[in-house]
């Protein structure tokens, strides 16, 4: 929010931007994106290039729009509403990707507790010789590459360790903010894009790991389907946090947010945290059930 709210006069009751073209920019870019994936999909040579040109084009356009909201904040327009409309419309996000995850969850349960157990009712010769009913089945014989499930040690107990802490880097850094210090909270905030980028550096080695050690791979079964897509997308939110940390610091070593007036720095501390719990939920079912 804005630095200089309170030192300008006569702010509107709600502010009312201009009109704007970037979202139907934005839409042409996610529009080209979209031929490009289908093109590049369908082995068309110009999809690869229609992918990356829609990508750079769309990061350019969300730079300049946020750039924008940004002039518009620092600039004294926003106030208490528009205030609380932002906040409404992070809450309705992070509950949209709680949705989102808990559709993965819930494969995951599907798949662990209600088809295992139903197949193992069924009479073999229906299924396949010699079938199993334990989790990290390999299938029929001969289908999938036999392979390891991977435990919560050491890496997973490790990576739980770093979010948790950055959790609470985080809490300090919010603090320190709050108490206008500014030059703490941007040690620890700094602390806690430090620590997510552990956690992701973690999880590399460990899928590099599970590839060569364990033959563990996205096609191998629905077990190897619900890990990697758990955690490949839970690492996906990790650094798509950790970038809008990093956006914050550089806004607050600018110059930017006051003690009272910070929903930026909020904002992606509520996503960051929100990461964290997910990942506390991946770590019990994932790794130790």
């Amino acid at each position: 929010m804005s630095s200089q709210h309170a030192n300008v006069p006569n702010v509107p009751h709600y502010f009312v931007p201009a009109p704007s073209g970037w979202p139907v920019y934005a839409g042409a870019s996610l529009l080209v994106i979209m031929i490009g994936a289908a093109s590049w999909v369908n082995e068309v040579a110009a999809g690869p290039f229609l992918v990356a040109a829609g990508l750079l084009s769309l990061l350019v356009i969300l730079y300049k729009w946020f750039g924008d909201a940004i002039g518009e904040s620092e600039g004294g327009m926003y106030g208490k509403n528009v205030d609380l409309s932002f906040r409404w419309s992070m809450s309705w996000f992070i509950f949209s990707e709680v949705m989102f995850f808990a559709g993965f969850f819930g494969a995951l349960f599907y798949a662990r507790s209600i088809s295992m157990p139903w197949l193992a009712d069924l009479d073999h010769k229906v299924i396949w010789p010699n079938f199993a009913a334990h989790w990290g089945n390999i299938g029929p014989a001969g289908t999938i590459e036999a392979f390891r499930i991977m435990g919560p040690f050491p890496i997973p107990t490790v990576n739980t360790a770093l979010l948790l802490s950055s959790g609470v880097t985080l809490t300090i850094s919010h603090h320190a903010l709050r108490s206008n210090h500014r030059d703490k909270a941007a040690i620890w905030l700094l602390a806690t894009i430090l620590l997510g980028a552990a956690f992701m550096g973690f999880q590399a080695y460990e899928y590099i790991h599970a590839y060569t050690e364990f033959n563990l791979k996205l096609t191998s079964g629905i077990y190897g389907s619900t890990f990697f897509m758990l955690t490949g997308v839970h690492g996906c939110h990790v650094t798509r946090g950790a970038i809008m940390l990093s956006c914050v610091l550089y806004r607050m070593r600018k110059g930017h947010f006051t003690p009272e007036h910070h929903f930026a720095f909020e904002g992606a501390a509520w996503y960051w945290h929100f990461v964290d719990v997910v990942w506390l939920g991946l770590y019990v079912v994932v790794y130790w059930l």
